[in-house]
């Protein structure tokens, strides 16, 4: 069955073939596609491919190409964060030494144009955002502090070959710079908004003084709900499998947790997960105002990530310019 989007039928057997042979899954004989329900940037569908000798594999087909897109993620997405490479050897070369739960990767064919397409594991699993149980929340939190523990010692090296954006200073001050350029009116006149940031921006070097003085980790780089995979439950054990590594990073590890914690949280749930996630064995300490400058400068660069005209997902919708408002009074900048 060929899909409504992607590559041809043929194009896409091909590529199964030197995936699966090199991964030792055996010779595809079928194969059925679908447009994946999952709400992603790039074109993603669901695989079922028979293998010859019996069996199937259910896979997740990524096609990571900027052309590739609908006209409304170009517009959502920075382009200088865009590098297809990167994904596939974070799934290659970085997950495989983090905590298991990840997606298990196949394969990858590097494509005309520097497209990639991703074949990993079809997991079947909710989205976090849509669990109302807090343990699963709290296993997600534990499992995020298991992944910057085991990922921090080879963090330099990690960098080189999954090809890691790097949190810095430069980084730091283009994304306050960008939510100041997204706040300017259309029309003269200030407003309250790009008053904030203009003020904010005059201290902002502080700001990513302070984050790069944290210890350094692979981080995810949108470790929000949406892109966290979760089954299980019920007493039995529970898998958490984060997808959509396209910006994994060299960061502070306060960043994901930060994405994590978005939303409108209890004092008591909030801290319950910084709890989960600052127990596991070999996590740094961090205080209370490490997390809040995280949390300040996720808002930040949520504010710089796309210009007004771009209106996220219902369920995505969140006021970032209200959570740097009152974070950055809270920490008295």
């Amino acid at each position: 069955m060929t899909a409504a989007t992607g590559p041809a039928d043929d194009a896409l057997w091909a590529a199964l073939r030197q995936v699966l042979g090199t991964a030792g899954a055996g010779e595809p004989v079928s194969l059925v596609r679908r447009p994946s329900e999952y709400g992603t940037s790039f074109p993603l569908e669901e695989l079922t491919v028979g293998l010859e000798g019996g069996g199937e594999m259910r896979l997740a087909f990524k096609l990571l190409a900027w052309e590739e897109m609908n006209a409304d993620a170009r517009l959502a997405k920075p382009r200088f964060l865009y590098d297809p490479s990167r994904e596939p050897a974070v799934y290659a070369s970085v997950l495989p030494i983090a905590p298991t739960g990840p997606p298990r990767y196949v394969g990858s064919v590097a494509r005309d144009g520097g497209a990639h397409w991703l074949f990993v594991e079809w997991v079947e699993g909710r989205e976090l955002y849509q669990v109302g149980e807090r343990a699963i929340w709290t296993e997600a939190a534990r499992w995020l502090g298991a992944l910057h523990v085991a990922l921090a010692p080879d963090v330099a090296r990690h960098v080189e070959v999954a090809r890691l954006r790097r949190c810095d200073a430069e980084g730091c001050r283009r994304w306050i710079e960008r939510a100041r350029e997204f706040a300017a009116p259309s029309v003269g006149g200030a407003t309250a908004a790009r008053t904030f940031l203009d003020w904010l921006a005059e201290r902002y070097d502080s700001v990513a003084e302070a984050l790069l003085e944290m210890p350094m980790t692979v981080v995810h780089g949108d470790f929000h709900a949406a892109n966290v995979l979760v089954s299980g439950g019920d007493g039995g054990s529970i898998r958490v499998a984060p997808v959509d590594w396209e910006q994994a990073a060299a960061g502070p590890g306060l960043l994901d947790l930060a994405a994590l914690l978005s939303g409108d949280w209890s004092s008591a749930d909030r801290e319950r997960l910084m709890a989960a996630y600052a127990s596991v064995p070999g996590m740094p300490p961090f205080s209370p105002r490490q997390l809040d400058l995280a949390r300040l400068h996720l808002a930040v660069q949520s504010l710089g990530w796309a210009p007004p005209r771009w209106v996220p997902p219902e369920g995505q919708r969140h006021d970032w310019l209200a959570d740097a408002v009152g974070l950055a009074e809270g920490l008295e900048l």
